[in-house]
Protein backbone atom coordinates (compact mmCIF):
# COMPACT_ATOMS: atom_id res chain seq x y z
CA UNK A 1 0.00 0.00 0.00
CA UNK A 2 1.26 3.50 -0.84
CA UNK A 3 1.85 5.99 1.94
CA UNK A 4 -0.56 8.74 0.93
CA UNK A 5 0.45 10.76 3.99
CA UNK A 6 4.00 11.31 2.72
CA UNK A 7 3.07 12.88 -0.65
CA UNK A 8 3.95 16.55 -1.06
CA UNK A 9 0.95 18.53 -2.26
CA UNK A 10 1.74 21.72 -4.17
CA UNK A 11 0.50 23.75 -7.13
CA UNK A 12 2.89 21.92 -9.45
CA UNK A 13 0.41 19.06 -9.51
CA UNK A 14 -1.93 21.22 -11.61
CA UNK A 15 0.50 21.18 -14.56
CA UNK A 16 0.19 18.90 -17.58
CA UNK A 17 -2.75 16.53 -17.39
CA UNK A 18 -4.08 18.10 -14.23
CA UNK A 19 -4.21 17.60 -10.48
CA UNK A 20 -6.29 14.41 -10.34
CA UNK A 21 -4.21 12.58 -12.93
CA UNK A 22 -0.86 13.63 -11.46
CA UNK A 23 -1.88 12.82 -7.90
CA UNK A 24 -3.24 9.43 -8.94
CA UNK A 25 0.10 8.66 -10.59
CA UNK A 26 1.87 9.35 -7.30
CA UNK A 27 -0.69 7.47 -5.24
CA UNK A 28 -2.51 4.82 -7.36
CA UNK A 29 -5.90 3.79 -6.03
CA UNK A 30 -5.33 0.18 -7.06
CA UNK A 31 -2.79 -0.10 -4.23
CA UNK A 32 -5.60 0.26 -1.68
CA UNK A 33 -7.73 -2.70 -2.71
CA UNK A 34 -8.76 -4.74 0.30
CA UNK A 35 -8.02 -1.90 2.74
CA UNK A 36 -10.24 0.54 4.61
CA UNK A 37 -9.35 3.16 1.98
CA UNK A 38 -10.68 1.15 -0.95
CA UNK A 39 -13.21 3.18 -2.89
CA UNK A 40 -11.46 6.51 -2.28
CA UNK A 41 -9.46 8.15 -5.04
CA UNK A 42 -6.17 9.95 -4.44
CA UNK A 43 -7.85 13.33 -3.83
CA UNK A 44 -10.32 11.88 -1.31
CA UNK A 45 -7.41 10.26 0.53
CA UNK A 46 -5.74 13.65 0.85
CA UNK A 47 -8.92 15.14 2.31
CA UNK A 48 -8.88 12.29 4.81
CA UNK A 49 -5.19 12.82 5.52
CA UNK A 50 -5.72 16.45 6.47
CA UNK A 51 -9.12 15.77 8.08
CA UNK A 52 -11.03 18.15 5.81
CA UNK A 53 -14.75 17.38 5.88
CA UNK A 54 -16.53 18.77 2.83
CA UNK A 55 -20.05 17.44 3.38
CA UNK A 56 -22.50 16.46 6.08
CA UNK A 57 -23.51 18.07 9.34
CA UNK A 58 -19.91 18.22 10.52
CA UNK A 59 -18.60 19.98 7.42
CA UNK A 60 -15.57 22.16 8.07
CA UNK A 61 -15.32 25.85 7.19
CA UNK A 62 -13.47 27.02 4.09
CA UNK A 63 -10.61 28.33 6.23
CA UNK A 64 -9.65 24.69 6.94
CA UNK A 65 -8.35 24.44 3.38
CA UNK A 66 -5.91 27.25 4.12
CA UNK A 67 -4.44 25.90 7.33
CA UNK A 68 -1.22 25.04 5.44
CA UNK A 69 0.31 25.44 1.99
CA UNK A 70 -0.45 21.79 1.20
CA UNK A 71 -4.12 21.98 2.10
CA UNK A 72 -4.45 25.26 0.17
CA UNK A 73 -3.26 23.40 -2.93
CA UNK A 74 -6.25 21.05 -2.56
CA UNK A 75 -8.79 23.88 -2.79
CA UNK A 76 -8.82 24.43 -6.59
CA UNK A 77 -9.40 20.71 -7.16
CA UNK A 78 -12.32 20.82 -4.73
CA UNK A 79 -13.79 23.74 -6.70
CA UNK A 80 -13.35 21.91 -10.03
CA UNK A 81 -14.92 18.69 -8.78
CA UNK A 82 -17.88 20.46 -7.22
CA UNK A 83 -18.61 22.49 -10.36
CA UNK A 84 -18.34 19.29 -12.43
CA UNK A 85 -20.86 17.61 -10.13
CA UNK A 86 -23.24 20.50 -10.87
CA UNK A 87 -22.77 19.99 -14.62
CA UNK A 88 -23.20 16.21 -14.39
CA UNK A 89 -26.15 16.61 -12.04
CA UNK A 90 -28.06 18.75 -14.54
CA UNK A 91 -30.37 15.99 -15.74
CA UNK A 92 -31.17 17.23 -19.24
CA UNK A 93 -27.66 17.17 -20.72
CA UNK A 94 -26.71 13.83 -19.22
CA UNK A 95 -30.06 12.31 -20.21
CA UNK A 96 -29.98 13.24 -23.87
CA UNK A 97 -26.34 12.35 -24.60
CA UNK A 98 -25.85 8.93 -26.14
CA UNK A 99 -22.12 9.15 -25.48
CA UNK A 100 -19.62 11.57 -23.98
CA UNK A 101 -16.24 11.82 -25.73
CA UNK A 102 -13.23 13.42 -24.05
CA UNK A 103 -10.55 14.96 -26.24
CA UNK A 104 -7.43 17.05 -25.83
CA UNK A 105 -7.43 20.09 -28.09
CA UNK A 106 -10.19 21.85 -29.99
CA UNK A 107 -10.38 19.98 -33.32
CA UNK A 108 -12.69 16.99 -33.51
CA UNK A 109 -14.44 15.36 -36.43
CA UNK A 110 -16.96 12.70 -35.47
CA UNK A 111 -18.84 10.06 -37.44
CA UNK A 112 -22.25 10.11 -39.08
CA UNK A 113 -24.23 6.89 -39.46
CA UNK A 114 -26.71 6.61 -42.35
CA UNK A 115 -28.80 3.70 -43.65
CA UNK A 116 -28.40 3.90 -47.44
CA UNK A 117 -31.93 2.64 -48.15
CA UNK A 118 -34.29 3.26 -45.20
CA UNK A 119 -37.10 1.39 -47.00
CA UNK A 120 -35.15 -1.87 -47.29
CA UNK A 121 -36.55 -5.07 -45.76
CA UNK A 122 -35.50 -6.33 -42.35
CA UNK A 123 -34.46 -9.64 -43.93
CA UNK A 124 -32.40 -10.46 -46.99
CA UNK A 125 -33.74 -12.88 -49.59
CA UNK A 126 -31.41 -15.12 -51.55
CA UNK A 127 -29.60 -13.13 -54.22
CA UNK A 128 -30.61 -9.75 -52.82
CA UNK A 129 -28.13 -7.10 -51.80
CA UNK A 130 -27.58 -6.65 -48.08
CA UNK A 131 -28.77 -3.19 -46.93
CA UNK A 132 -25.82 -0.91 -46.36
CA UNK A 133 -25.15 1.26 -43.34
CA UNK A 134 -22.75 4.03 -44.28
CA UNK A 135 -20.49 5.20 -41.45
CA UNK A 136 -18.35 8.15 -42.48
CA UNK A 137 -16.46 11.05 -41.01
CA UNK A 138 -18.55 14.18 -40.79
CA UNK A 139 -17.70 16.91 -43.29
CA UNK A 140 -17.84 19.42 -40.47
CA UNK A 141 -15.70 19.80 -37.40
CA UNK A 142 -17.62 19.77 -34.14
CA UNK A 143 -17.93 23.39 -33.00
CA UNK A 144 -16.21 23.65 -29.62
CA UNK A 145 -17.28 26.47 -27.34
CA UNK A 146 -16.11 27.69 -23.97
CA UNK A 147 -18.81 28.01 -21.32
CA UNK A 148 -18.17 29.61 -17.97
CA UNK A 149 -19.00 31.82 -15.06
CA UNK A 150 -16.92 34.29 -13.06
CA UNK A 151 -16.57 33.48 -9.38
CA UNK A 152 -16.38 36.73 -7.45
CA UNK A 153 -16.14 36.63 -3.68
CA UNK A 154 -14.08 37.98 -0.82
CA UNK A 155 -12.02 35.40 1.04
CA UNK A 156 -12.70 37.26 4.27
CA UNK A 157 -16.43 36.93 3.66
CA UNK A 158 -16.16 33.18 2.96
CA UNK A 159 -13.44 31.93 5.28
CA UNK A 160 -15.82 30.95 8.07
CA UNK A 161 -18.56 29.69 5.77
CA UNK A 162 -19.25 25.95 5.84
CA UNK A 163 -17.72 24.12 2.90
CA UNK A 164 -20.94 22.23 2.13
CA UNK A 165 -22.85 25.53 1.87
CA UNK A 166 -20.21 27.00 -0.46
CA UNK A 167 -20.48 23.80 -2.51
CA UNK A 168 -24.13 24.62 -3.29
CA UNK A 169 -23.02 27.86 -4.98
CA UNK A 170 -20.36 25.95 -6.93
CA UNK A 171 -22.85 23.32 -8.10
CA UNK A 172 -25.14 26.16 -9.17
CA UNK A 173 -22.31 27.47 -11.37
CA UNK A 174 -22.10 23.99 -12.89
CA UNK A 175 -25.85 23.96 -13.49
CA UNK A 176 -25.70 27.34 -15.27
CA UNK A 177 -22.91 26.03 -17.51
CA UNK A 178 -24.90 22.87 -18.27
CA UNK A 179 -28.01 24.89 -19.16
CA UNK A 180 -26.00 26.93 -21.67
CA UNK A 181 -24.64 23.69 -23.13
CA UNK A 182 -28.16 22.27 -23.51
CA UNK A 183 -29.16 25.26 -25.62
CA UNK A 184 -26.34 24.55 -28.07
CA UNK A 185 -27.01 20.80 -27.98
CA UNK A 186 -30.63 21.33 -29.03
CA UNK A 187 -29.46 23.64 -31.79
CA UNK A 188 -27.21 20.89 -33.18
CA UNK A 189 -30.04 18.36 -32.92
CA UNK A 190 -32.25 20.70 -34.95
CA UNK A 191 -29.74 21.82 -37.56
CA UNK A 192 -26.79 19.41 -37.50
CA UNK A 193 -23.12 20.37 -37.17
CA UNK A 194 -23.14 22.60 -40.24
CA UNK A 195 -26.16 24.58 -39.08
CA UNK A 196 -28.07 23.99 -42.32
CA UNK A 197 -29.07 20.31 -42.12
CA UNK A 198 -32.50 20.55 -40.53
CA UNK A 199 -33.79 17.41 -38.88
CA UNK A 200 -36.87 15.69 -40.28
CA UNK A 201 -39.95 17.81 -39.62
CA UNK A 202 -43.72 17.35 -39.84
CA UNK A 203 -46.51 19.91 -39.68
CA UNK A 204 -49.97 19.07 -38.33
CA UNK A 205 -51.57 21.77 -40.47
CA UNK A 206 -53.64 22.81 -37.48
CA UNK A 207 -53.95 22.39 -33.72
CA UNK A 208 -52.07 19.53 -32.12
CA UNK A 209 -54.15 16.42 -31.42
CA UNK A 210 -53.35 13.12 -29.80
CA UNK A 211 -53.65 11.45 -33.20
CA UNK A 212 -50.87 13.77 -34.43
CA UNK A 213 -48.68 12.63 -31.54
CA UNK A 214 -49.33 8.98 -32.33
CA UNK A 215 -48.39 9.55 -35.99
CA UNK A 216 -45.29 11.45 -34.86
CA UNK A 217 -44.34 8.60 -32.54
CA UNK A 218 -44.72 5.95 -35.24
CA UNK A 219 -42.73 8.05 -37.73
CA UNK A 220 -39.56 7.17 -35.80
CA UNK A 221 -39.64 3.73 -37.39
CA UNK A 222 -36.75 1.64 -36.06
CA UNK A 223 -35.94 4.26 -33.42
CA UNK A 224 -37.77 4.99 -30.18
CA UNK A 225 -39.03 8.36 -29.08
CA UNK A 226 -37.40 8.62 -25.65
CA UNK A 227 -37.60 12.39 -25.02
CA UNK A 228 -39.83 15.23 -26.17
CA UNK A 229 -38.76 18.86 -25.74
CA UNK A 230 -41.46 21.50 -25.67
CA UNK A 231 -41.69 25.19 -24.92
CA UNK A 232 -43.35 25.88 -21.53
CA UNK A 233 -45.96 28.08 -23.23
CA UNK A 234 -47.07 25.11 -25.35
CA UNK A 235 -47.00 22.51 -22.60
CA UNK A 236 -50.63 23.11 -21.67
CA UNK A 237 -51.63 21.85 -25.14
CA UNK A 238 -50.34 18.42 -24.17
CA UNK A 239 -51.48 18.39 -20.59
CA UNK A 240 -55.05 19.27 -21.53
CA UNK A 241 -55.38 16.21 -23.77
CA UNK A 242 -57.59 13.55 -22.23
CA UNK A 243 -54.90 10.91 -22.83
CA UNK A 244 -52.47 12.81 -20.58
CA UNK A 245 -54.89 12.52 -17.70
CA UNK A 246 -54.33 8.78 -17.64
CA UNK A 247 -54.16 7.52 -14.07
CA UNK A 248 -50.76 5.84 -14.46
CA UNK A 249 -49.21 8.97 -16.00
CA UNK A 250 -50.71 11.07 -13.25
CA UNK A 251 -49.31 8.80 -10.55
CA UNK A 252 -45.85 9.00 -12.13
CA UNK A 253 -46.02 12.80 -12.22
CA UNK A 254 -47.12 13.04 -8.59
CA UNK A 255 -44.49 10.53 -7.47
CA UNK A 256 -41.47 11.78 -9.43
CA UNK A 257 -42.35 15.17 -10.89
CA UNK A 258 -41.53 13.78 -14.34
CA UNK A 259 -43.96 14.28 -17.19
CA UNK A 260 -44.34 11.34 -19.56
CA UNK A 261 -46.47 10.67 -22.60
CA UNK A 262 -48.88 7.71 -22.69
CA UNK A 263 -46.31 5.92 -24.87
CA UNK A 264 -43.43 6.45 -22.45
CA UNK A 265 -41.43 9.38 -23.83
CA UNK A 266 -40.26 11.81 -21.19
CA UNK A 267 -41.33 15.43 -21.63
CA UNK A 268 -38.78 18.16 -20.93
CA UNK A 269 -39.82 21.79 -20.75
CA UNK A 270 -37.33 24.18 -22.31
CA UNK A 271 -37.33 27.70 -23.66
CA UNK A 272 -34.83 26.64 -26.31
CA UNK A 273 -37.56 24.98 -28.43
CA UNK A 274 -39.77 27.44 -30.36
CA UNK A 275 -43.37 27.87 -29.32
CA UNK A 276 -45.90 25.57 -31.06
CA UNK A 277 -43.34 22.91 -31.88
CA UNK A 278 -41.90 19.69 -30.47
CA UNK A 279 -38.42 18.25 -30.79
CA UNK A 280 -38.16 14.52 -30.14
CA UNK A 281 -35.13 12.21 -30.03
CA UNK A 282 -34.02 8.68 -29.42
CA UNK A 283 -31.41 9.45 -26.80
CA UNK A 284 -29.51 6.23 -27.54
CA UNK A 285 -28.57 7.36 -31.06
CA UNK A 286 -29.02 11.10 -31.43
CA UNK A 287 -26.33 13.14 -29.67
CA UNK A 288 -22.64 12.97 -28.87
CA UNK A 289 -21.22 15.37 -26.28
CA UNK A 290 -17.55 16.21 -26.90
CA UNK A 291 -15.64 17.48 -23.87
CA UNK A 292 -12.23 19.15 -24.29
CA UNK A 293 -10.32 18.68 -21.06
CA UNK A 294 -11.90 19.21 -17.67
CA UNK A 295 -13.46 22.17 -15.94
CA UNK A 296 -10.70 24.71 -15.41
CA UNK A 297 -10.11 27.36 -12.77
CA UNK A 298 -7.27 29.76 -12.12
CA UNK A 299 -5.57 27.59 -9.51
CA UNK A 300 -2.90 30.10 -8.50
CA UNK A 301 -5.53 32.67 -7.57
CA UNK A 302 -7.49 30.19 -5.47
CA UNK A 303 -4.38 28.87 -3.69
CA UNK A 304 -3.41 32.46 -2.86
CA UNK A 305 -6.95 33.20 -1.58
CA UNK A 306 -7.61 35.67 -4.39
CA UNK A 307 -11.19 34.57 -4.95
CA UNK A 308 -12.24 37.83 -6.60
CA UNK A 309 -12.98 37.28 -10.30
CA UNK A 310 -11.84 33.70 -10.78
CA UNK A 311 -12.96 32.25 -14.12
CA UNK A 312 -14.59 28.80 -14.07
CA UNK A 313 -14.82 27.40 -17.60
CA UNK A 314 -15.67 24.24 -19.53
CA UNK A 315 -15.09 23.66 -23.25
CA UNK A 316 -17.33 21.28 -25.17
CA UNK A 317 -19.26 20.73 -28.38
CA UNK A 318 -22.01 18.52 -29.79
CA UNK A 319 -22.48 16.18 -32.73
CA UNK A 320 -25.72 14.81 -34.17
CA UNK A 321 -24.79 11.18 -34.81
CA UNK A 322 -27.92 9.80 -36.48
CA UNK A 323 -30.23 12.27 -38.20
CA UNK A 324 -33.15 9.78 -38.29
CA UNK A 325 -33.12 9.64 -34.49
CA UNK A 326 -34.22 13.30 -34.32
CA UNK A 327 -37.54 14.73 -35.53
CA UNK A 328 -39.53 17.92 -35.11
CA UNK A 329 -43.27 18.59 -35.19
CA UNK A 330 -44.92 21.98 -35.61
CA UNK A 331 -48.55 22.92 -35.01
CA UNK A 332 -50.77 25.99 -34.76
CA UNK A 333 -52.38 27.48 -31.67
Amino acid sequence: MSDYKSIKIDKGLYAGKGFSYNLEQLDPSENYKGTSLEGLDAFARQLKRFDIKVSGNNSDVIDKFFSSSQTAALFPEFVVRTVESGIDGAETLSEISAVKTRIEGLDYRSIISTLTDPTSSHFVSEGEEIPEVNIALSNDLVTMRKYGRMLSASYEALRFQKINVFAIALRQIGKHIANAQVEDALGVLYLGNSGNEHCGSDNTGGALTYADLVDFYTSFGDYSMSHIFINPESLSVLLNMQEFRDAAAGLNFHATGNLITPFGAKIIRTNYVPKNSLLAIDRNYALETVQSGDVTVESDKLINRQLERVAVTSTCGFNRITADAVKALTFSE
